[in-house]
């Protein structure tokens, strides 16, 4: 297929090289010039790059990068044509996502929000879970896409529902490895083995997924950004902004938001998310240790 790929961060140059190595034909654009993908074409700009393409794939850090690859100046809206689809893996608001999907639509392209779950080294090696919103034909037509770059895909509903649900799975992130950190600082101020204590959780019912992730760069105090604390912190600011528009109360993840807000002014935000627990460590007086004490 003819793909245009839009964003070439952490994520999205792991999964535009997948889809150059699939045999596609990708055209790439990156905000800050310079970045290459083997087998690719680059393009100037948004539009340029959208231009005789069948599918425009976004993967950028924001709503407002996203409003603006599509609809900004040099966006990909003046090189829309009917029978075009729009396939969105950022993480943004679920409400703009629905406005965007309705505008383009005026002009008979369809519109699919496809967030991911997996993280660096799920993109790098194409197992990416994708969790997606729009209708099933359009969904079905992407399959090639999907599977150059993932290993499963789950249709969460019609478009909107793929951020709705991604914003949902990073809150039980943000949530289970505050728990784990937490833990973590608490058992080092009470002189319990840190890799004994994470050999427990593993052997338990304690035990998730995000901890099996993350504990192994804790115990190394590895914080070279897998999934960098800006964007975790922008998502949890999306999930309160998308409770506060539904009425529903968060107040576990606003506690957390908080602890975000601080790891942030210590200079943290382009570290991983699991650097929040330095934050603790510093308030315990104490530091988790990877080797027995």
């Amino acid at each position: 297929m003819r793909v245009a790929f839009l964003g070439l961060g952490i994520m999205g140059h792991a999964m535009a090289t997948n889809l150059a190595k699939a045999g596609h034909e990708v055209t790439v654009w990156n905000r800050t010039p310079g970045k290459l993908v083997e087998g690719a074409g680059v393009a100037p700009t948004p539009a340029a790059a959208a231009q005789n393409a069948e599918v425009v794939w976004m993967c950028v850090s924001d709503t407002a990068a996203v409003e603006k690859i599509l609809f900004g100046p040099e966006g990909v809206e003046q090189s829309l044509t009917e029978g075009m689809i729009i396939a969105d893996s950022s993480t943004i608001s679920p409400s703009a996502t629905v406005k965007f999907a309705e505008r383009v639509r005026a002009r008979g392209v369809a519109y699919v929000d496809a967030p991911m779950t997996g993280s660096k080294i799920g993109a790098g090696n194409g197992t990416l879970i994708f969790m997606v919103g729009g209708d099933e034909a359009t969904i079905d037509r992407l399959n090639p896409l999907f599977a150059a770059m993932g290993k499963k895909i789950f249709r969460m509903g019609e478009t909107g529902k793929g951020q709705a649900t991604k914003l949902s799975m990073n809150l039980q992130i943000a949530l289970i490895y505050e728990g784990f950190a937490e833990a973590l600082t608490l058992a080092t101020k009470l002189g319990v083995d840190s890799r004994q204590l994470v050999s427990l959780i593993e052997a338990t019912m304690v035990r998730s997924g995000v901890v099996e992730y993350k504990a192994p760069f804790v115990l190394q105090r590895d914080f070279t950004p897998n999934f960098p604390l800006r964007l975790m912190h922008k998502d949890i600011l999306l999930t309160l902004e998308a409770a506060k528009e539904a009425r529903v109360k968060l107040p576990a993840l606003e506690t957390v938001e908080e602890i975000y807000e601080l790891a942030t002014e210590e200079g943290q935000q382009d570290l991983d998310y699991a650097a929040t627990l330095t934050l603790l460590e510093k308030w315990a007086g104490v530091q988790v240790k990877g080797e027995a004490a």
